[in-house]
């Protein structure tokens, strides 16, 4: 099994070489953000929450828990898979950094997402 090296910051954080792979993991474009200044190598929209789960949520931290329940179920369905397997491939080979613009980082997308990863990474299928 390969190694996984996959974690999450702010996009308005300078990169550093230990970011390996920078993906964006927010549906829309951070605020004040020039795309120059990103330094991504990968804007994954599709593999973000629905616009509606993403409302819902509001980043109210006493509902990530039913949040990141909600999203978690998005991305098992169909319409994730492709993002999905793509972005474990990429984490199975080099390091991955999750971006977003979210404030309270550990109450994002960008966490559960590499929890997750790494969580799946590291159990057997």
């Amino acid at each position: 099994m390969m190694s996984q090296h996959i974690g999450y910051r702010r996009i308005y954080e300078a990169p550093i070489p230990s970011d390996g792979t920078r993906v964006l993991v927010d549906r829309v474009w951070p605020r004040g953000m020039r795309k120059t200044d990103a330094h991504l190598d990968e804007w994954m929209r599709d593999i973000a929450p629905s616009t509606e789960l993403r409302q819902w949520y509001g980043h109210r931290p006493e509902r990530f828990a039913e949040f990141r329940r909600r999203y978690l179920a998005e991305l098992r369905d169909a319409r994730h898979r492709d993002a999905v397997a793509q972005l474990r491939e990429m984490a199975g080979r080099h390091p991955v950094t999750l971006l977003t613009a979210t404030r309270d980082i550990d109450h994002s997308q960008a966490a559960v997402l590499a929890n997750w990863i790494a969580t799946q990474a590291n159990s057997p299928e």
